[in-house]
C-alpha cells in the first residue's frame, strides 16, 4: 500500500504557487550566503544537507505518521529517492567548484540550463512538452543570459569550469524529474529525508577525498551555515520537492531560473552589490517565459485524456 501523500489537485495549485515563491526566495539566498561564508564549497554543500537531515530526523523517527510513511516506501521509491540524492550531490559537487574555475556569469548561465535538460529527459520518458513550453523555456533562459552575459573563456581551466557548470545543470534536471516521479506516491518528508541523507553521505565522502576542512570555523560561519540550511535547503529545496507533484517538473524547473535575479537583488540589499541595470528587464523576461510554460502546462491539463492523449509535464 502506498504511503499517504500531500494534497494535490486544482485546489492545491494556488498554494503550490505560493510555496514555490517561498522556495525561490529561499534558494535565492544560497549564492549570497555561500559568498559570505568562510568555508570550502564542498563543505558548505555537505553541512547544508547534513544539518537538514539533523532537523528532519526527530520529525521522521518520533512522529508515527512520518515514520509510517518512511517504512511504507517501496523498494522502487527508495532506489529512486537515493538516485535523486546522488544527482543532488553531483549538482552541488560540480557546480560549486566551477564558480572558482570560470566566471560566475558563465557558471550561472550554464547551470541554469536545467529546464532545457528537464524537457529533454521528459521527452525521453515519453512526455511531449508542447511548442509553447519550449518557447517559454527559451525566453526564460534568454532572461538569464541577459542578466549574466556571455563570458566564455578559451583557457583550459575556464573550459573545465564551464563543463562542470553544465554538468550541474544536467544533474539538477535529473534531480527534479526523479523527485516528481517519487512524489507521485511518497510524501515530501519521507522523500526529502532519504534524498538529503544520501546527498550528505556522498558529499561527506567527497570532502574527505578532497581534503576539504569540515570544522574549525568561527561561530559566525556556523551561524551562516545554519541560516543557509534553513533558507536554501529546508525552505528552498524541500518546498520545491513539495510543489513539483502539483506543478510538474517543467514549470518547477523553469521557475528556478528566478533564483538568478533573486540572488542579484538580495546581494544588492545585503552585501551592497549594486545589481546591473539589466537585472530588472531580465527579471521581466524570465517571468514572461515562466508564464508561457505555465500556460502550456494549463492547456495540456485541459486536453482530453485517453489512450492517444499525451499530457504535457
Amino acid at each position: 500500500m502506498s504511503a499517504p501523500v500531500d494534497a494535490a489537485g486544482p485546489a492545491a495549485v494556488p498554494l503550490d504557487v505560493l510555496l514555490l515563491a517561498v522556495a525561490i526566495a529561499g534558494v535565492s539566498l544560497s549564492a549570497p550566503l555561500i559568498a559570505a561564508t568562510a568555508a570550502p564549497a564542498l563543505a558548505i554543500a555537505f553541512w547544508r544537507n547534513a544539518m537538514a537531515v539533523g532537523v528532519l530526523t526527530p520529525l521522521v523517527l518520533l512522529r508515527p505518521r512520518h515514520r509510517a510513511e518512511l517504512t511504507a516506501m517501496g523498494r522502487k521509491a527508495l532506489l529512486l529517492s537515493a538516485a535523486a540524492g546522488g544527482l543532488l550531490a553531483l549538482h552541488f559537487g560540480v557546480w560549486l567548484p566551477s564558480l572558482h574555475m570560470t566566471s560566475v556569469a558563465s557558471s550561472t548561465a550554464l547551470v541554469t540550463t536545467t529546464p532545457i535538460w528537464t524537457a529533454l529527459l521528459l521527452r525521453l520518458l515519453g512526455h511531449r512538452p508542447p511548442a509553447l513550453a519550449w518557447a517559454g523555456m527559451a525566453v526564460a533562459f534568454l532572461g538569464v543570459v541577459i542578466l549574466t552575459g556571455v563570458d566564455l573563456s578559451l583557457s583550459p581551466r575556464a573550459l573545465a569550469g564551464d563543463g562542470l557548470a553544465l554538468a550541474g545543470g544536467v544533474a539538477g534536471a535529473g534531480y527534479v524529474v526523479l523527485g516528481a516521479q517519487v512524489r507521485r506516491t511518497v510524501s515530501t518528508t519521507a522523500y526529502t529525508y532519504v534524498c538529503y541523507t544520501v546527498t550528505a553521505v556522498l558529499l561527506l565522502a567527497a570532502c574527505l577525498l578532497s581534503g576539504a576542512s569540515l570544522g574549525g570555523y568561527s561561530g559566525q560561519t556556523w551561524a551562516k551555515l545554519a541560516l543557509l540550511t534553513l533558507t536554501a535547503q529546508l525552505l528552498g529545496h524541500s518546498l520545491i520537492n513539495r510543489v513539483v507533484k502539483g506543478l510538474g517538473p517543467s514549470v518547477t524547473s523553469t521557475a528556478i531560473l528566478l533564483e538568478t535575479p533573486g540572488a542579484a537583488l538580495i546581494a544588492a540589499l545585503w552585501l551592497g552589490q549594486t545589481p546591473p541595470p539589466v537585472a530588472y528587464p531580465a527579471l521581466l523576461v524570465i517571468l514572461a517565459g515562466l508564464a508561457l510554460v505555465i500556460l502550456a502546462d494549463r492547456l495540456g491539463r485541459r486536453r482530453p485524456t485517453g489512450p492517444t492523449a499525451t499530457r504535457s509535464a
